[in-house]
């Protein structure tokens, strides 16, 4: 048996009750054999985001994030978070269109690793503050590998807001 490592787990969701769909979400992921859910932040809200930027237009997300204990290897736990996503409607056809629920894999301890279906850690996630906020507000000392301290990396985002 595989020992059980953490991994980050981000929730996106701007259709349907978003609060209902990620309170199922996360029970699926928690009854998952070898996942246990360890902490959930705070849901954040926070305007679409498209390939050329925010969409005022679209509706807005709701953003969480989980951390986890498993004992899945990577490309095992996308393959668990992609059938919570079926699950709860989730269509792919428009890369950063409006969806039900997203889930995507942010870190696995401090693993790098780059296959066809995944990317550790996230290729964008430390851009994101709709990912690390989150994450700061239930890990404060988060690192996230190749990036450095979470909370470093709200600090520069908050610092380039402020210059904006």
């Amino acid at each position: 048996m595989t020992a059980a490592g953490p991994a980050v787990i981000a929730l996106g969701s701007n259709l349907g009750d978003r609060e209902a769909i990620f309170a199922a979400a996360l029970r699926e992921i928690a009854e998952t054999p070898g996942i246990e859910l360890e902490a959930i932040s705070s849901f954040h809200e926070t305007p679409a985001l498209r390939p050329w930027g925010i969409d005022p237009s679209a509706p807005a997300y709701l953003n969480a994030v989980a951390l986890v204990s498993t004992t899945l290897g990577p490309e095992e736990l996308l393959d668990r978070l992609n059938e919570v996503e079926r699950a709860h409607g989730r269509v792919r056809d428009e890369r950063w269109g409006d969806r039900t629920l997203d889930l995507d894999i942010v870190a696995m301890g401090q693993r790098t690793l780059q296959t066809e279906r995944v990317t550790l850690p996230h290729p964008r996630a430390h851009e994101r503050d709709f990912v690390l906020r989150p994450w700061l507000e239930i890990a404060p000392d988060a690192l996230l590998p190749g990036h450095g301290a979470v909370r470093d990396l709200v600090a520069a985002l908050d610092a380039a807001g402020a210059s904006s």
